[in-house]
């Protein structure tokens, strides 16, 4: 199978979603700060009844937050992206890659049919995924030579 033919047909489940942390629409900024930076995360998925309410990631700290100090006691609801574009865990990795470059994200939250949150993907997800795949092509490895091989090449 070719890698085309193979991001066409893998789905989002199967990349890493991981990368994420969640909190309460309800939670202070200055907590959802400390946790994104506990959990070495870009994005905090924001729920509200269990649901996604919003999403709120770098850019938003860099917009809304750095600049107004008045912002990091008030509950991240009042600073996060409210209702996200979302995918499901079923569509394909390449549809997936396509909606990321088009609406220029650079996440995008997966959630199932019922409304429940199965993480993030991201370019680094498909990467991950490529490179565990295709090691020599994606990571640019080296082969490793034996004796025979490097005398044919002389």
């Amino acid at each position: 199978m070719s890698l085309n033919e193979e991001l066409r047909t893998e789905q989002v489940t199967h990349l890493n979603l991981s990368n994420f942390c969640q909190a309460e629409s309800s939670s202070p900024v200055s907590d959802v700060l400390a946790l994104m930076r506990q959990k070495g995360s870009a994005v905090c998925l924001v729920v509200e009844n269990g649901r996604l309410a919003g999403i709120f990631t770098e850019r938003d700290v860099i917009q809304k937050v750095v600049s107004e100090p008045e912002t990091w006691s008030q509950p991240v609801s009042t600073v996060m992206t409210a209702d996200p574009f979302t995918i499901r865990p079923d569509m394909g990795a390449t549809a997936a890659l396509v909606a990321l470059d088009e609406h220029h994200f650079r996440t995008l939250p997966v959630v199932d049919e019922d409304g429940r949150i199965c993480g993030t993907m991201t370019h680094r997800a498909i990467i991950e995924y490529l490179a565990t795949r295709y090691p020599i092509d994606v990571l640019n490895r080296c082969l490793l030579y034996t004796s025979d091989a490097a005398d044919e090449e002389d």
